[in-house]
């Protein structure tokens, strides 16, 4: 599912655990039911402080500036939000075959838990600033066998984020 919500962020529902990605029949989970948001131009390129300012106003701490790993994985026990403050990527989500999305300096998409994420390639200059709301440190699963059982219990268990860590409004269900 692909809509655009009132309030012009993009509403994706990723398939749940349809998405072969380990070697070894490993998959990403993906949330059933919440959707990614995809807000774009949501913060002020070249402006990390700005991007950690928003998700701080809102609830979302921030965690880390970095970029975004090259391999599938995904958080069972936490919500993420991404900030491209520099530079733009290429990011497949769900898993392959996944869906797949260009991401520039200012876009910022948010993540439910136990959806999978990927970074399919880069620029050179590329930042990230990631945020996750209060709650548990976030795990990390790649995909590999063994970790569906755990993800499955996981992933229902996380508490609905706070808000949209961009507009601080209600996080919407599927």
């Amino acid at each position: 599912m692909h809509e655009r919500g009132g309030d012009g962020a993009e509403r994706l529902l990723l398939p749940e655990g349809s998405c072969d990605a380990a070697p070894g029949g490993g998959t990403i989970p993906n949330n059933p039911r919440l959707p990614v948001l995809l807000h774009r131009g949501a913060v002020r390129a070249g402006d990390p402080a700005a991007a950690e300012a928003l998700f701080a106003r809102h609830g979302w701490p921030p965690a880390w500036r970095n970029g975004i790993y090259d391999f599938h994985h995904y958080h069972p026990n936490a919500h993420e939000a991404l900030a491209i403050v520099e530079g733009a990527v290429r990011v497949r989500l769900g898993g392959d075959p996944g869906v797949t999305i260009d991401l520039q300096a200012g876009d910022v998409v948010v993540l439910p838990a136990g959806t999978g994420h990927r970074n399919l390639g880069a620029s050179a200059r590329l930042m990230v600033v990631g945020a996750y709301p209060p709650g548990d440190p976030p795990e990390q699963f790649t995909g590999r066998p063994g970790e569906a059982a755990r993800a499955a219990h996981a992933i229902p268990a996380t508490p609905d984020p706070p808000c949209d860590p961009v507009t601080g409004a209600p996080y919407p269900a599927a």
